[in-house]
């Protein structure tokens, strides 16, 4: 990718234009970090730029971006440009090309504006983005509330590059985003989806969540996981602090190497990111004393229903919103897994999601003081020698075509839930052939 974009910039520099590197790869290449994308910026105008490259496609022409796909690498080449006017709080309401500084100055943040010269191997530098990146700061270009006003989003951004980073904030900036924190609820909740997701998979996402909470984002994007702040847990089990305490401790742990050099999933996925982040997003709403202790009988029915609630707000997707809210729903049924007979284990164990769910627990119990492991070690073992097992069984009995074809059903929920029925009732010796799968199945239809 890195020789193309070299070429892309040789092309535009043979036709009279400037061309430089831009934005993001520029910071990660002084950070010591392998860019991941080349950004171009030039002098060159998006009709020159289509004249000049090969196959283009006009995603933001009107803003003077273009996309160029070469050798098999995609570009995004912009035209030096200034904006005037941000009446949605995200795109400019008129747009002007211009030069290399004029450019630099309409950005984000010092880091992010800075240009290169892989030709002449020169940083060209107009807001002193090298010294914040040595001193490790986050500012805004200029006036930080203007940044703000012309793009709203730039206020969890400088919150995820801050703590992505590891850096700090310069004053300012600081102050601006939280006297405007409240303009985050202009922004769609896509945008603040995906910006909160790119938070969550980086590191030290408990310390940006905390960060959230302080600047007064998160009440207005996820205002249910602010109740968890001040909720007093039974101080038997829970000496780490207050159940908002305890949860982000639980998601700095799900990430801790050190924590387990081993844990079942090999990825530790988005999903189960925000299912321990939101793991006792439900014990605000059942918190209650009896017996001389606090309880939060049925929590964990509650946190599904709520993060349901505030994922379906923020626009994920079906399927990611269903897996959060099942590993919500069930962290709490590791000490029961134990006392069920082995064919109910198994059933658990087969699902697809248990691998995280285990992982839930153990950041659940990472996160909570004294520290005890001994539940989750077992169950590890266990459900490791007993998959070990499983998988040495014959293969299904029946798949989802031949249900659809019994049943009538169309693809979906039902199709699969009959699937695990069945699976169940081989695991247990209760269907031992296909034969037997079908006439199951088939009484399930007539009922």
């Amino acid at each position: 990718m890195k020789p193309t974009s070299i070429q892309i910039i040789e092309i535009l520099r043979k036709a009279g234009h400037n061309a430089y590197w831009a934005g993001g790869c520029v910071r990660d290449m002084l950070f010591g970090i392998a860019p991941k994308d080349f950004d171009i910026v030039t002098s060159a105008k998006p009709e020159e730029i289509e004249e000049l490259l090969e196959h283009t496609i006009p995603i933001g022409k009107e803003f003077g971006v273009i996309l160029a796909i070469k050798n098999g690498h995609k570009f995004e080449i912009a035209t030096f440009r200034s904006d005037s006017g941000y009446t949605d709080g995200r795109r400019p309401d008129a747009v002007e090309f211009t030069n290399a500084k004029e450019d630099a100055l309409r950005r984000d943040f010092t880091i992010n504006a800075m240009f290169y010269d892989p030709i002449k191997d020169k940083i060209i530098d107009y807001v002193d983005g090298q010294k914040d990146l040595k001193e490790k700061l986050i500012r805004f270009i200029g006036d930080p509330e203007e940044r703000i006003k012309e793009d709203h989003l730039r206020m969890l951004r400088a919150v995820r590059f801050k703590n992505n980073f590891d850096f700090q904030y310069e004053p300012k900036t600081y102050n601006a985003i939280k006297k405007h924190s409240h303009l985050i609820a202009k922004i769609s909740k896509e945008r603040i989806r995906d910006e909160l997701n790119k938070m969550i998979v980086g590191v030290n996402a408990e310390r940006g969540f905390e960060e959230l909470f302080e600047l007064g984002l998160l009440d207005h994007i996820m205002p249910e996981a602010v109740k968890m702040k001040g909720v007093g847990q039974p101080k038997q089990y829970h000496n780490e602090g207050d159940v908002w305490d305890h949860s982000l401790l639980s998601l700095k742990n799900l990430t801790d190497e050190d924590a387990d050099p081993d844990p079942l999933p090999e990825i530790i996925s988005l999903e189960l990111r925000w299912a321990t982040f939101l793991h006792d997003v439900g014990k605000p709403d059942t918190f209650k004393t009896a017996d001389d202790r606090i309880r939060f009988d049925g929590h964990s029915e509650k946190g599904a229903e709520i993060a349901k609630k505030i994922l379906t707000r923020l626009k994920f997707s079906k399927k990611s919103i269903e897996r959060i809210c099942w590993l919500i729903e069930h962290h709490m049924m590791v000490f029961p897994l134990f006392k069920m007979p082995d064919k109910r284990k198994r059933h658990w164990f087969l699902k697809e999601g248990f691998p995280e769910l285990l992982e839930v627990y153990r950041a659940d119990a990472l996160g909570i003081h004294p520290v005890d492991l001994t539940a989750y070690e077992a169950l590890k073992k266990l459900y490791r020698h007993e998959i070990a097992v499983l998988k040495l069984m014959p293969k299904k009995l029946i798949d989802g075509k031949k249900i659809m074809k019994l049943t009538g059903l169309p693809p979906g929920k039902k199709v699969g839930t009959i699937l695990d029925k069945v699976r169940t009732l081989q695991i247990e010796g209760d269907l031992k052939t296909p034969k037997d799968a079908e006439e199951y199945v088939k009484k399930m239809r007539k009922s």
